[in-house]
């Protein structure tokens, strides 16, 4: 499938799937929708309570949401475990024309930014005294982790096209993943979603959406 860079609203880039019209990103601000979504809406609401926190990231993709984690950590003095699953893996070339790293923070942000990106799969990787992070090469429904995590970032390809990641069964591996008062995180506001997630017991709310959207979901695990 053929695969093209694109420059977004905000001056960051992201990566573009013409054939499906699909991009991992808002092609309103890449770097403006993840830091609403899963900052903003997810971390900072989590480490309200919780400064030691464990994330689990559905799509790891251009590692942008990583890369603004390990910055806000650094900022506020977070310590963060981070667990990412990608079944299809960006290839060397794609990651490294993207430009988050220099806009996050100049060269240092292109440090950490590589340093996520080159890191070996399957293994615990040190980025620094506060970040850790564990990708994981496989598809979602694969995972078997149980009360494990404080925070889920679900970032897959939209139900448009990839409904399967959108169900009943695909949020209740999340709800077994995540400990009790974890939050789930996401840009969709589609009723589908929030009915399946409710079905497996997550309590759901319609947040404000990042510029472009009027809405997104946060899920969280009461019990």
């Amino acid at each position: 499938m053929k695969r093209e860079l694109l420059k977004t609203a905000d001056g960051s880039t992201t990566i573009h799937l013409p054939e499906i019209n699909e991009q991992y990103h808002s092609k309103h601000g890449a770097i403006q929708e993840s830091k609403h979504v899963f900052i903003k809406k997810g971390l900072d609401k989590v480490s309200e309570l919780e400064k030691n926190i464990s994330i689990l990231e559905i799509g790891f993709g251009t590692g942008l949401n990583a890369l603004l984690t390990y910055f806000e950590a650094k900022t506020n003095a977070l310590v963060i475990n981070y667990t990412t699953v990608e079944a299809f893996p960006v290839v060397d070339s794609e990651w490294k024309a993207l430009n988050y790293g220099a806009l996050v923070d100049g060269k240092k942000g292109q440090e950490v930014f590589y340093n996520l990106h080159e890191v070996p799969w399957e293994e615990k990787n040190k980025i620094s005294d506060f970040f850790d992070i564990t990708k994981q090469e496989k598809k979602f429904e694969n995972i078997t982790d149980s009360n494990k995590y404080d925070l889920v970032y679900f970032d897959a390809f939209g139900a448009r096209v990839q409904p399967e990641l959108w169900t009943e069964t695909i949020f209740e591996i999340m709800y077994q993943a995540m400990k009790t008062n974890g939050v789930l995180v996401t840009y969709s506001a589609k009723g589908s979603a929030r009915r399946a997630m409710q079905a497996v017991g997550f309590t759901v709310e319609r947040l404000e959406g990042p510029p472009g959207k009027r809405e997104m979901l946060r899920a969280i695990k009461l019990v």
